[in-house]
């Protein structure tokens, strides 16, 4: 994909004023509440991971919906799965539907007792959990680099949402640095500043405007775009001549309109291995955690799925934009679907609406962004530099040590979108979902037993990463000729197509299940638990998750009392 692209307007040239001027405005607004934002539901002080890192663990349902919302439906979901659509159809795309649906049941099964335990023992991470629940500096060295490793393109990501934004608009592909690369090093510099003095509590508030603006884009779209480009009749009838027509490259069809039978296993994993890995990312925890009560989780499970519902609608503007006509073109002169639906609001909706919506996906990139980096941040503090580097750090000190890592790993995501080609950013996000879902047999299994054994979750855990790279690896794009081409590969055995990260995840569980068989039967020490029971039920208002928590004098590094 090119590094730089450039806007193709209907009718218009160059810039267009009135979006950019919507797009500014709505951008200093929540610019400005993500500053004010330390003062929401603020404790004594901000220099803990407690309450700069998790908001306090105080968020209550409506808001802690937001966030999850907000981080887990990013600007890169809004524009790469209606891209995925109209590329290459409902395999490509609309798998991500399913997969949000069956996540929910999921994460409600797990995470309140992932909640309980956290709270009770103050873990930050569930690196810190692993660490608790095996005395293994290993494998929770593992669990923490991986996920560590695996946010960081994914931050990259939506920094690739806004210059998609800002190339539509009129403000890319040109040769002057200013009007290509300052728009979006000005956005970077605004969400450092305030998620360093605000922490997690600013994309908790700056959620609600990204959210309630992407409610709006998309319901009014999926009214009014319909009716423009003749009913959906004519739309899915566009759709389908479009994906069953062939492929010059490669002389098979274009994409999926419905998935045939060769493809259900590819469609089926693609969405159970998603479901299964989204939570294992520190984001997801992160913003997981900052929840006040595991009622406050199991409900937010249920009514969660309401941003299903969205996406959905998301998915099928895909399909719109076929009907449509839409061009995306990038500076090369080649087709890119990354800027499908930018380029779709530009050439359907007055210039005030487009605004809008350029907007949502601007602000719809800062709250993942911010609580990405926040939680890679906290992983590194917690798992690295207080576990290995500087074991007697201070609350304050891992505060500010996470508040300058959050600025480097912000950092690096924009060199990376600035210096090298978007595609790589895209296969590292691949990869990435590869690598974290080898983390859930130690994480999600170890909520409910120790039979597994730690030598055995480590040894599963390098298996699965070292696979599902290799299998990464030698699938070749067909249309570039280059590795890391897709997430599709045959699964053994079977012979058709699957997703690599699930085949990878058997070969990692096989494993683990076999050595802990052995090591056990061994008696192998498996270290030691801090854990007990009750601490998976615990509740808000438990004493021991209170006593378990720093309170910190205001103003000092020192407990209350």
């Amino acid at each position: 994909m090119s590094a730089a692209l450039v806007p193709l307007v209907a009718g218009k040239d160059g810039l267009d004023g009135v979006a950019l001027a919507v797009l500014i405005v709505l951008f200093l607004v929540v610019t400005v509440l993500g500053f004010m934002a330390s003062r929401f539901q603020r404790g004594d002080s901000l220099e803990s991971l407690d309450e700069w890192g998790l908001g306090g663990r105080k968020f209550g349902t409506w808001v802690t919906w937001f966030l999850l919302g907000g981080d887990l439906y990013t600007a890169y979901t809004f524009v790469a799965v209606p891209a995925a659509m109209f590329a290459a159809g409902s395999v490509a795309g609309f798998f991500a539907v399913p997969y949000t649906i069956i996540l929910y049941p999921i994460i409600f099964v797990f995470m309140a007792r992932l909640w309980s335990v956290s709270h009770r023992h103050g873990y930050v991470t569930t690196a810190d959990f692993v660490r608790g629940r095996y005395d293994s500096r290993a494998l929770s060295l593992a669990v923490a680099v991986t996920g560590f490793v695996a946010t960081m393109p994914y931050i990259a990501l939506q920094l690739v949402g806004i210059q998609a934004v800002l190339d539509v608009v009129g403000l890319g592909g040109g040769g002057n640095w200013l009007a290509k690369d300052a728009p979006l090093l000005i956005a970077f510099v605004l969400l450092a500043a305030y998620t360093y003095t605000s922490g997690l509590r600013a994309p908790a508030v700056i959620a609600f405007v990204k959210d309630g603006l992407i409610y709006l884009v998309i319901i009014v779209a999926v009214i009014y775009l319909p009716s423009k480009f003749g009913g959906w009749t004519e739309i899915f009838g566009a759709a389908q001549d479009k994906m069953a027509a062939t492929n010059p490259t490669t002389g098979k069809p274009t994409g999926s309109f419905i998935p045939v039978s060769g493809q259900m296993w590819a469609y089926a994993t693609l969405a159970l291995g998603s479901a299964m890995a989204l939570f294992m990312y520190p984001h997801s925890v992160t913003a997981t955690l900052s929840s006040d009560s595991r009622t406050t989780i199991r409900r937010n499970a249920s009514i969660l799925p309401a941003y299903s519902f969205v996406l959905g609608l998301l998915a099928l503007l895909g399909w719109v934009a076929i009907a449509a006509g839409t061009k995306p073109i990038g500076v090369d002169g080649k087709p890119n679907p990354q800027l499908v639906i930018p380029q779709l609001f530009e050439d359907s909706f007055p210039s005030w609406f487009a605004g809008i919506a350029f907007a949502a996906v601007a602000i719809g990139a800062l709250v993942p962004a911010a609580i990405m980096s926040i939680a890679a941040a906290n992983t590194f503090t917690r798992n690295i530099y207080k576990e290995w580097i500087r074991p007697d750090a201070t609350h304050a000190q891992e505060a500010q040590v996470s508040k300058v890592a959050s600025l480097v790993v912000k950092a690096f995501a924009l060199v990376f979108v600035l210096t090298l080609d978007k595609q790589n950013a895209i296969n590292f996000q691949l990869l990435g979902g590869i690598w974290i879902l080898q983390t859930f047999p130690a994480i999600v299994f170890s909520l409910y037993t120790r039979w597994f054994h730690k030598w055995a979750l480590l040894a599963g855990w390098a298996v699965g990463i070292v696979y599902g790279t290799y299998a990464a690896y030698e699938i070749v794009n067909p249309l570039t000729g280059k590795h890391f081409g897709g997430s599709l590969a045959e699964i053994p055995g079977l012979g058709d197509m699957g997703y690599v990260a699930m085949t990878a995840f058997v070969l990692n569980l096989v494993v683990t299940v076999v050595l802990s068989f052995a090591l056990n039967a061994a008696k192998v020490a498996n270290g030691s638990d801090e854990t007990a029971p009750g601490d998976y039920f615990a509740d808000a208002g438990d004493a021991r998750v209170e006593r378990n928590r720093p309170v910190l004098e205001a103003g000092t590094d020192q407990p209350a009392g």
